[in-house]
């Protein structure tokens, strides 16, 4: 219980810095939102009333309060999952937006990160095991895939597979001409999502599996050297057996433990990914914020990809708790 109560509290201040950093840093950034965002809505034709420009100060905090006052307020705002109004798409809030663009890349990455993890560390046990012999040959080619940006190899993928041959769609995340109403739940939706979002994921698996092949490989050699797995090859049991329960299933608790380090590049990864495949997800969502300077949105999804990746990594400290005893006796 030691160990789960110390990952408990360190997430916890995590989450606490976090928070703060997202509220202190546009703070202490050069220029006045609060003017860019009355600029922009009378730039749209918006009509400013003295109620509107009073909500506006609430909202960006120049209402004459004191920062530690504004930053209670902050977290008193997220615990009632209001994190302000966006600029670009006024009045609509930032949790909206959010929830509207979330669980495009939660489906997409969160698939396309667990297959490319079975996969590496499915051929990086099988290439540690066979290690010199021909299945070695693997190793260079998943040294140049781990040397590939996400963005180079999802630009190299629509000009081959989207302009070129017409397999795949080059933009959205589903077809507008056949729902222009938006999505909704039908399996004719469904389709299009999954076939929208294939060419997207294939690029985010092939760019990510390197890495869990070359750490698996690596490892897997190491534990084959091991006393136990040669007390396990002495007292006759089989090949098969050992590769399963006594190498693989020790050489991949790095691998689990690194799972949520490493879905945190792929979020960020994924992000320059979903702006070049016109993907409606944060990561789109995140770059259309920057590039409008609005900074309620910002704010609101960089607080977002932060306690997904850090949530993430919570319920992997767990599982890595629960598979490998010796972490908890070390505490």
């Amino acid at each position: 219980m030691k160990y789960y109560g110390r990952r408990i509290i360190f997430y916890i201040i995590t989450v606490w810095a976090a928070v703060s950093l997202n509220f202190f840093l546009p703070r202490l950034m050069p220029g006045d939102a609060r003017s860019i965002f009355i600029d922009k809505l009378v730039r749209r034709g918006g009509e400013i009333t003295p109620a509107m420009e009073h909500s506006i100060d609430l909202i960006f905090g120049a209402d004459g309060s004191s920062m530690w006052s504004q930053y209670w307020r902050y977290w008193d705002n997220i615990f009632h999952w209001d994190l302000g109004v966006s600029v670009t798409k006024f009045p609509a809030p930032v949790t909206q937006l959010i929830g509207q663009a979330l669980p495009w890349t939660l489906i997409l990455v969160g698939i396309a990160t667990v297959i490319s993890f079975i996969l590496g560390v499915g051929i990086g046990a099988y290439a540690g095991w066979k290690r010199g012999t021909a299945a070695d040959a693997i190793i260079p080619f998943m040294t140049l895939l781990q040397s590939l940006p996400y963005f180079w190899l999802a630009l190299i993928f629509v000009s081959i597979f989207s302009v070129g041959l017409g397999w795949f769609p080059i933009i959205g995340g589903y077809s507008l001409r056949d729902f222009p109403g938006g999505p909704e739940m039908s399996w004719e939706f469904i389709g299009s999502a999954i076939y929208h979002g294939l060419l997207p994921a294939i690029t985010i698996i092939i760019a990510s599996v390197g890495g869990w092949v070359m750490g698996m490989r690596n490892m897997m050699v190491s534990t084959l050297s091991e006393d136990y797995v040669t007390t396990a090859e002495a007292k006759g049991l089989t090949k098969l057996r050992i590769f399963t329960w006594y190498a693989t299933r020790n050489a991949a608790l790095p691998s689990m433990a690194a799972f949520g380090i490493t879905l945190g590049f792929v979020v960020a990864g994924s992000i320059v990914m979903e702006q070049v495949f016109t993907y409606p997800g944060v990561g789109k969502l995140l770059i259309n914020s920057v590039q409008d300077k609005d900074f309620a949105l910002m704010q609101g999804v960089f607080l977002v990809i932060t306690l997904t990746v850090l949530a993430a990594n919570f319920i992997m400290d767990l599982v890595y708790g629960l598979i490998d005893p010796r972490a908890r006796a070390n505490v």
